[in-house]
């Protein structure tokens, strides 16, 4: 094998304005709507993959095996088996079959609807493919990143992105988009636990019971056409209504599902009136949501600690948080 047998990478998370809601093609992770997104500081993923000769298995065991360990803790089950999976895609490419010992740091919540998925697949993409003595480009980067978690192939970039939905394996990417904004995302943290059901489930369920589901994906393609002409433009009141209403259909069709799909606490509900409220006093802000019940406010970056202390008044028992565009992944040392 060229190369290190080891890598280190770091991404952050993204929170995206257009969202992705629904798989065309659930084996490839293909979308149905293409997405829009924004990578931020502070909440990230880094991760080590190192590729086991034989005899230096981490188990002791005859058999060779991936171990994972997330914040120190080892990992099995449902966890190790998707890891596994993932990396099977960078042994096939790169002609390897060795094991690997994975470990990876977080500074975002697991499960919480913060994007925990999307910083910790393009670190582990890059690093195994790193590891593995690959040298992918961006592109092929993304593309192998969206196999593990479809949001992943965007935190590949920094800044505003864009998912191109595709039809297939090679058409379905991320990249860069050109953005005069100078943006903030603010984080009303409702509750860091683990949501009550995965996105990839509720999104599965969603796409297939909820009757007003095709209903958004029709919008959601006008939507990305109005976010793009907003950010050319540089229009933040634009791109805000839309981004909010693009969250707000997705949360309809998820509610509307068999059984409804309702990540919304009382102190969701409470945070998005109160951005509602705040725009009628002057503050740009508008607010969007992934599955659970955090609330995000778009606004601009001069203007983003304004904004937060007005919603540190008036939801006191929340934790506001600002976060600006991050970087792409970056390899570590």
């Amino acid at each position: 094998m060229p190369g290190s047998y080891s890598a280190t990478a770091r991404a952050h998370a993204n929170i995206a304005l257009i969202k992705y809601w629904g798989k065309a093609d659930e084996s490839l992770v293909i979308p149905t709507t293409s997405s829009l997104s924004l990578t931020l500081d502070g909440l990230t993923t880094q991760t080590t993959v190192e590729f086991l000769a034989d005899g230096d298995s981490a188990t002791g065991s005859a058999v060779l095996q991936d171990t994972l360990s997330i914040d120190g803790r080892l990992q099995g089950g449902t966890s190790l088996q998707r890891v596994s999976r993932f990396l099977d895609l960078v042994r096939d490419r790169a002609g390897i079959a060795l094991p690997a010992r994975v470990a990876s740091r977080n500074t975002v919540p697991f499960g919480a609807g913060l994007a925990s998925s999307a910083s910790a697949f393009a670190a582990l993409a890059a690093a195994a493919s790193r590891a593995a003595g690959l040298e992918l480009p961006d592109r092929e980067l993304s593309r192998l990143a969206r196999r593990g978690s479809g949001s992943a192939c965007r935190s590949i970039y920094g800044g505003l992105v864009k998912w191109n939905a595709g039809h297939d394996d090679g058409s379905s990417y991320a990249e860069p988009v050109e953005n005069p904004l100078d943006l903030a995302i603010i984080v009303v943290l409702i509750s860091a636990r683990e949501k009550p059901m995965s996105s990839r489930e509720a999104m599965r369920l969603t796409m297939c019971t909820s009757p007003l589901y095709p209903a958004w994906v029709q919008a959601s393609d006008d939507d990305m056409r109005g976010a793009l002409a907003a950010v050319s433009q540089g229009d933040l009141r634009a791109l805000g209504e839309v981004a909010e209403a693009n969250a707000l259909g997705m949360h309809a069709a998820m509610m509307a599902a068999r059984p409804g799909v309702i990540y919304w606490l009382p102190q969701t509900v409470a945070a998005l009136a109160a951005v509602r409220d705040m725009r009628t006093h002057g503050f740009d802000a508008w607010s969007t949501m992934d599955a659970g019940a955090n609330v995000k406010v778009l606004t601009s970056a001069p203007d983003a600690e304004r904004v937060a202390d007005e919603l540190r008044n008036r939801l006191p028992d929340c934790t506001v948080e600002v976060h600006r565009p991050g970087s792409g992944v970056q390899m570590v040392g």
